[in-house]
């Protein structure tokens, strides 16, 4: 009896031990918070920013107003799902139990898809950013070096991937801030370029000057700039203390709608928004005019810095999708085996494989059509929102008498709102050229998910 008393204390000191490690190894919601920034400020908002203002005009502002409005809703809808019920493999999981299997598998494939061409993209522009300093050597040597870093970041384990995607971030966001901070001096007259007459608010007028159908079609643009949000209830199940993921997410998304907002102001404020272009960063161009030397250079390694988180970033969701897809039998059951670091290494190398067929796709395909299927990605990473809100307003009436702690506010309405202006943005891609063929690539992709599903997983 002694014995068996002796053995039964000793199972329960051995779980209290495992809790006390994992709590000691797992993230603080601000480190959460730290990668999910990461995750999301890729190149294509130092660079991607001018085509959006090019196609909106002064109006923009209010893209990125409504864009990070409805990431807010998205992200609301996801704590509170997280934060009832935490479980592994979080907005697919949680599609599953709202919907039924089909809705879990199309919605965890659709956000691996997404994420593997958006390594791709990242690491070619990776590639053809650091070309900028050494332009003989080839563009493959690159692409294969920033891989095999990111990969080998993931694989050193949870802690220290919180650590170094923390970093970059913190380099991202300080970019932002200086500049930001640059610009506020510049509004008080504490400094002035030489030789320079600044448009001033006169760079707003007229506000609406590409019309309602400029910032519609721009919209979209606005929302890719929040695309990734969904790594905040991926990377739930690292943290110490699951119940601070609404601090994590708010704390992220305050951090993201302040940055974005003010220096798009302040670029339209030092920069006629009719100067600006695709062609050249308008960080670099509302830079210029005060003639600090190497901007170039500078600029290029931050937006290498920030393309290389974004890729680090995409590549710890997509791992974690695809162990959530193992461990449901949607992907072979042996990809959700991890080992004591919390690295699953059968998951990497699929995505590894996966990425390197994408990554040879951009050097054989013409680069309008590789730009076609990348922007497919980021509509099947937007339109994956509408999953989460349908799913957190089913699983909210089921659990109505359940919820204690975090509660989505102006629940079902503000889901609704939400769906409204995902629709509205994805809609108005359809006004842009190669926003269109990405929406309607990313609908045939859904529709090759669905089939597969209903082909191989539902016949097995």
């Amino acid at each position: 009896m002694d014995r068996g008393h002796t053995i039964h204390q000793a199972i329960i000191q051995k779980k209290v031990d495992n809790r006390e490690k994992q709590k000691s190894t797992g993230l603080a919601w601000w480190q959460l918070s730290l990668i999910g920034i990461g995750s999301i400020i890729g190149a294509g908002f130092f660079l991607g920013t001018g085509l959006s203002i090019q196609t909106a005009g002064p109006s923009i502002l209010i893209d990125y107003i409504l864009a990070g409005v409805t990431a807010f809703i998205v992200f609301s809808a996801l704590a509170e799902m997280t934060v009832r019920d935490p479980v592994q493999g979080s907005f697919r999981t949680y599609a599953k139990k709202a919907f039924g299997n089909s809705m879990g598998f199309m919605s965890g494939w659709m956000y691996w898809l997404s994420g593997v061409f958006i390594m791709s993209s990242e690491a070619v522009a990776l590639a053809t950013f650091t070309k900028y300093w050494f332009p003989h050597v080839p563009l493959w040597i690159f692409t294969i070096a920033y891989v095999t870093a990111a990969f080998g970041i993931n694989i050193l384990g949870v802690k220290n991937f919180g650590k170094i995607e923390s970093t970059f971030a913190m380099i991202k966001l300080s970019t932002l801030v200086i500049f930001i901070l640059f610009g506020i001096f510049l509004l008080m007259h504490f400094i002035s370029p030489q030789n320079v007459t600044l448009k001033g608010f006169s760079g707003f007028q007229p506000f609406f000057t590409m019309g309602i159908n400029g910032m519609w079609s721009a919209l979209i643009f606005a929302f890719f700039s929040f695309g990734g949000i969904e790594v905040i209830g991926i990377a739930s199940s690292e943290l110490k203390d699951r119940s601070e993921v609404p601090k994590a997410g708010i704390g992220m998304l305050m951090a993201l709608v302040s940055v974005y907002i003010l220096s798009i102001f302040f670029i339209l404020y030092m920069v006629s928004w009719t100067q600006i272009s695709e062609a050249k960063s308008p960080f670099v161009l509302a830079l210029n005019l005060f003639n600090i030397p190497y901007i170039g250079s500078i600029f290029n390694l931050i937006i290498i810095s920030a393309a290389f988180s974004t890729m680090v970033g995409a590549l710890f969701s997509v791992t974690n999708i695809m162990v959530s897809l193992a461990d449901d039998r949607d992907a072979p059951k042996s990809f959700g085996q991890k080992d004591q670091k919390g690295t699953a290494y059968k998951a990497l190398f699929v995505t590894g494989l996966a990425l390197a067929l994408s990554l040879v796709l951009s050097f054989i395909l013409p680069g309008q059509i590789y730009e076609y299927i990348t922007t497919a990605a980021g509509v099947l990473l937007i339109l994956n929102w509408v999953t989460i809100l349908t799913s957190q307003i089913k699983l909210r009436k089921a659990a109505k008498e359940k919820i204690r702690t975090y509660k989505m506010p102006g629940s079902p309405y503000t889901s609704y709102l939400g769906i409204a202006f995902i629709l509205i943005a994805v809609s108005g891609g359809l006004f842009h050229p190669t926003q269109r063929m990405g929406v309607l690539i990313s609908l045939g992709l859904i529709g090759v998910i669905f089939l597969s599903y209903h082909l191989i997983v539902k016949k097995r």
